[in-house]
């Protein structure tokens, strides 16, 4: 466990709660990706298939973990963990958040061509990924990291007044 802790930079035990949530993300993921992939498999297989998703997950995400530590700005290797959950909590809540909206709007499959029901229901995903990248960056004590990030995406969007 020392070796863990020296490894993520963790000084203090409740910043545990971060690669601890971070594996059961990835296993959960995995067990998903094995139940879609594998539907017709045996049930007995499925732990056999997650765990092998797993493991390639983690690999994926540690080789992930190696390139952005150079290129993000944090004060400690297990605030990449935490960035990492923010970024897969914000995804999966702006397709959580987008369906209600785009119901309340009145938009669906039946009254619209499906381009351009899947083209607004991207748009309006997009829209409220970048309002709850910072909101939920905030609720995990990354505020400044994904400020900067939304500000530096809304300047390649175009918008000039976000300009340093």
């Amino acid at each position: 466990m020392k070796k863990f802790k020296k490894h993520w930079e963790i000084q203090q035990n409740w910043q545990l709660i971060f690669p601890v949530l971070g594996l059961i993300g990835l296993f959960y993921v995995s067990y998903k990706l094995s139940l879609i992939i594998f539907k017709d498999f045996h049930v007995y297989w499925s732990p056999i298939l997650t765990i092998t998703f797993a493991y390639l997950l983690l690999k994926f995400v540690l080789f992930l973990f190696k390139k952005l530590e150079k290129k993000w700005i944090l004060t400690y290797k297990w605030e990449m963990i935490r960035v990492f959950i923010v970024f897969s909590v914000t995804g999966s809540l702006s397709i959580f958040v987008g369906r209600p909206i785009i119901k309340l709007i009145g938009i669906t499959k039946e009254n619209l061509s499906p381009v351009f029901y899947w083209t607004l229901f991207i748009i309006i995903a997009i829209i409220f990924y970048q309002i709850l990248l910072v909101c939920i960056g905030w609720v995990f004590g990354q505020f400044k990291f994904f400020w900067d990030f939304e500000k530096k995406t809304l300047r390649r969007m175009g918008f000039k007044r976000f300009d340093d």
